[in-house]
């Protein structure tokens, strides 16, 4: 099996005061490519920790994060932003899209961002369409419902063809079904672009759909199916 992540002994720390905080513990994994992994936790567990130092966001205290099998967590600060910026792909629990602009033009300001000069249009809409707002491109984010939202910050993140996207926590604010349907078609973005995505959630109805799930309690991953 090919993996897009590896970890060897990833430790984070934190300080709190006059005390270190492990956030991180002695973690291992192997993130399979192209497929839907899921940290699940509850707070504090540690699953936005990791997915930020899987992302580039952070780095580790100690151990090594591969990305392709090259070690990201050495790499300089520039390297390390190229990486975020051209293969990865970002959504967050707040979708933070740009309220005075349409769904279409949210998603293109997101190519913009992520350097791509050619053929935005077309991939814009075909993004939007890829997600079932085919009609809703015009509309701005306070004309759309929270699922709606969500898939327009869905859209925006893959616009850039990423290898992969990280997605925390992004069905909290909806509701269970709702919630579903954003995971499922995570699973279908997966057969369908072909990119690696890694989420968190703390919500048991995800699993199912999930090809592989790491539990995460106070910064320990006690499993990975």
């Amino acid at each position: 099996m090919e993996y897009t992540f590896r970890t060897e002994n990833v430790y984070r720390r934190f300080k709190s005061g006059s005390e270190i905080v492990e956030a991180l513990k002695n973690v291992n994994i192997n993130i399979p490519k192209n497929k839907l992994s899921i940290f699940r936790g509850p707070s504090g567990s540690g699953k936005t920790t990791l997915i930020n130092i899987l992302g580039s966001l952070d780095r580790p205290s100690e151990g090594k994060v591969f990305f392709d099998d090259e070690e990201i967590s050495k790499l300089s600060d520039k390297k390390r932003d190229d990486i975020r910026r051209v293969k990865c792909g970002f959504i967050f629990q707040s979708v933070a899209l740009i309220s005075n602009m349409s769904a279409f033009e949210n998603v293109d300001f997101g190519l913009r961002i992520a350097g791509v000069s050619k053929g935005r249009r077309k991939r814009a809409e075909e993004c939007l369409k890829l997600v079932g707002l085919g009609k809703r491109m015009t509309h701005r984010p306070q004309q759309l419902s929270g699922g709606e939202q969500q898939r327009v910050a869905i859209a925006r993140a893959i616009a850039h063809r990423p290898q992969v996207l990280f997605a925390d926590e992004p069905t909290a604010e909806l509701d269970t079904q709702t919630g579903l349907q954003v995971v499922r078609l995570f699973k279908s973005l997966v057969e369908q672009e072909g990119i690696t995505v890694v989420m968190t959630t703390h919500d048991p109805n995800m699993m199912e759909v999930a090809d592989y799930v790491f539990n995460l309690e106070d910064g320990v991953v006690l499993n990975g199916q």
